[in-house]
């Protein structure tokens, strides 16, 4: 092994607290040309953060702010922001390239596979006490419910395996890019915790700290998370009931429209395709009324009588590597799925699941 790589993995295995004393006795058996390379490269590798959060300036910045503005007791807090863990993975996910989006045809097969169907049949069997429920108090379907819940956690399945405090506390204090948005998540977080009477170190969740079956961010669990089993407690994990009334409330909270559709097959004018095709931005257009539209060579098929008066959108769906595509209306309720997710694909994932859960419910499968 050449010496310098020595002195690297020297460098790599001790702690930081040694890594000076190390540096020196390697760098003394080198030849002179040698050490410099190595003391350069030395100089040049950044250091990993700091394993002990609570003993940072900026963590407790963060402490004062929850001891003066929410009167969170400062030893508990301390202790817990001690008991914190910087997550590598975490920011590697988070930093990595962005990739061209995937087409249709690529991103839907995994959520609309028969055995996604039939656990979303099971999900709405077992809860259609609360789904019904849920229907009359914020008028979203249960197919709707259903299906969210069964793109984000398959049903509760992959709910995640981090450590919310972990996750959301490497994100708020080194990945400086957005820093801001995660310190307010985690300062939510404790609000929650501290609310529900939880200890703060035990719930897990995603890599970016989204909790539960529905996988709500602690602000969004804050706001429009609800107990609907009745027992005084909001458990997205374990409670299925909370999970269903939550993300019902969620939508409705974000302008959902009892009775109208999410979609609407669209035909087109041949003579006015290329046209509309430049509307199009990543496969969705801006929202225009349905009579602007119709005056553009687009008409909405199988549109109800009662059909909601705002704004509409037109979205492409890539149905194939050929060039095949379909075109839909994308209705209000279209982009309060969006609020979810901000995503064509997700969306257009969503109600594609949940009409398929729809009709095989109907058929008593």
């Amino acid at each position: 092994m050449v010496p310098s790589r020595v002195a690297f993995l020297a460098l790599h295995v001790v702690s930081s607290s040694r890594r000076s004393f190390v540096l020196a006795a390697v760098l003394a058996t080198l030849s002179p040309v040698v050490a410099a390379a190595a003391t350069h490269a030395a100089a040049r590798k950044p250091s990993a953060p700091s394993s002990d959060y609570a003993g940072r300036a900026d963590v407790r910045a963060f402490v004062d702010e929850l001891v003066r503005d929410h009167g969170f007791d400062r030893r508990a807090l301390t202790g817990w922001m001690r008991d914190a863990h910087f997550q590598p993975r975490i920011v590697a996910a988070m930093q990595r390239p962005l990739l061209e989006p995937p087409k249709w045809y690529e991103y839907a097969p995994r959520f609309l596979n028969q055995e996604r169907i039939d656990g979303g049949l099971a999900f709405w069997r077992a809860n259609a006490a609360a789904l019904e429920r849920a229907e009359r108090q914020f008028g979203v379907p249960p197919q709707i419910v259903v299906a969210i819940i069964g793109v984000e956690t398959y049903y509760g399945r992959n709910v995640g395996s981090y450590r919310v405090i972990d996750a959301l506390s490497t994100l708020a204090f080194d990945y400086p890019r957005r820093a801001s948005f995660f310190r307010g998540e985690l300062k939510e977080f404790m609000l929650f915790a501290r609310d529900e009477r939880i200890s703060p170190l035990d719930p897990k969740g995603s890599f970016a700290g989204a909790i539960g079956v529905p996988q709500f961010m602690p602000g969004s669990v804050r706001r429009y998370a609800i107990d609907f089993d009745g027992d005084g407690h909001v458990d997205l994990w374990r409670s299925e009931a909370d999970a269903v009334g939550s993300v019902a409330n969620y939508l409705a909270r974000h302008d959902w429209v009892r009775g109208q559709p999410v979609v609407l097959p669209a035909a087109i004018d041949a003579t006015q395709r290329d046209a509309l095709m430049r509307r199009l931005d990543g496969g969705i257009s801006e929202r225009r009324s349905i009579d602007a539209w119709n005056a553009d060579g687009v008409m909405a098929l199988g549109a109800p009588a009662d059909l909601a008066t705002e704004p509409v959108g037109l979205l492409l769906l890539e149905e194939a590597d050929d060039g095949t595509a379909s075109y839909w209306i994308a209705c209000p309720n279209f982009y309060v799925i969006t609020r979810y997710n901000k995503s064509r694909l997700y969306a257009a994932a969503v109600n594609a699941l949940a009409d398929a859960l729809q009709a095989a419910y109907a058929n008593g499968r």
